[in-house]
């Protein structure tokens, strides 16, 4: 299958490098310097587990350029998320499938007025990448899963061939017969792991070591939960315990994405974490104390830093 790959960031440019290695038609979507390394010097990713380089990639910053494609993995930062998605509709064909592996639960309502459900297909990804610089993209730790599938739960082709050329790639992919509470179960790690480490300015080590901030860790996962359920999503009430020991099997200097981007001053998705905890709880009337803290921490750091300014 054709596969194009819309942000090479962290996410997209890992996994789409796992995916050419595999043999996979791989074409990716970058801009700016990243796009120029990669045109120079193909995909490098620094792993202590499993370094990757692949010398030679197919990339470019116009989707136009590239024609229909089978599927299309979507990478990019939530704010990005519109004129990234109107951006590609010259490359969807009537049964391309799009896949988003955004953060938060919230991104495929962003999608689905403009591609329409039928191309709209449900996935997460659990990987510890950054871009150390253009064209090289490092992995924190062993952990790379993705699991992905379609709303309906069917096992189509496109599922089926996408799934194939992932595991030719090496990749520890599933697929997902309620990919709703999928997308929830990564809602619930990724929202405490991005809520303590961006609020308290740590990796999950210390956070995890120290009684009080382990707690608080634990208590922004059950708010998830809560939340979740309420909205009818098929989580056990205690699923927020159940990721004890997947917070404690994670390398010390594990960190998410939002601290990353407080640290460099660049926007944070903070409005579809934390606030999107608080914003969907209060929906349904479930109390979220403890995202709301980091939401309000966190608010006056939300746009980046200014050009010149200091944060």
């Amino acid at each position: 299958m054709r596969i194009a790959i819309m942000g090479s960031g962290g996410v997209g440019g890992y996994f789409g490098a796992r995916l050419v290695k595999g043999g996979a038609d791989v074409t990716f979507i970058a801009r700016g310097a990243h796009l120029a390394a990669m045109r120079e010097r193909g995909l490098t990713i620094e792993s202590a587990h499993e370094p990757i380089h692949v010398a030679q990639v197919n990339v470019t910053d116009d989707p136009k350029t590239i024609g229909r494609v089978d599927l299309v993995m979507f990478c990019v930062k939530l704010w990005d998320t519109e004129g990234a998605a109107r951006s590609l509709l010259p490359i969807m064909a009537p049964e391309t499938g799009i896949i988003s592996f955004q953060n938060g639960v919230q991104k495929d309502d962003m999608l689905r007025p403009i591609f329409g459900e039928k191309a709209l297909m449900g996935g997460v990804a659990y990987v510890g990448t950054t871009i150390a610089r253009p064209g090289v993209i490092a992995q924190t730790g062993p952990l790379q899963r993705m699991v992905f599938g379609e709303y309906g739960g069917s096992r189509s082709a496109r599922v089926e061939a996408f799934h194939a050329a992932c595991k030719q790639g090496g990749i520890n992919a599933e697929i997902s017969d309620d990919v709703r509470r999928s997308l929830w179960e990564k809602f619930v790690v990724l929202v405490a792991m991005s809520g303590a480490t961006t609020s308290m300015r740590q990796t999950l080590g210390p956070i995890r070591s120290n009684p009080v901030t382990r707690e608080f860790l634990l208590d922004l996962a059950r708010e998830v939960v809560a939340v979740g359920r309420a909205h009818g999503v098929s989580l056990p009430v205690d699923y927020a315990e159940q990721r004890i020991p997947f917070f404690d099997s994670w390398p010390p200097d594990m960190t998410a994405s939002m601290h990353h981007d407080l640290q460099a001053g660049k926007p944070l998705e903070l409005r579809w974490l934390s606030g999107g905890v608080v914003e969907l709880g209060a929906a349904v009337g479930v109390p979220t104390p403890m995202n709301r803290a980091v939401r309000d921490i966190l608010l006056l750091h939300a746009a980046g830093k200014p050009a010149g300014g200091t944060q």
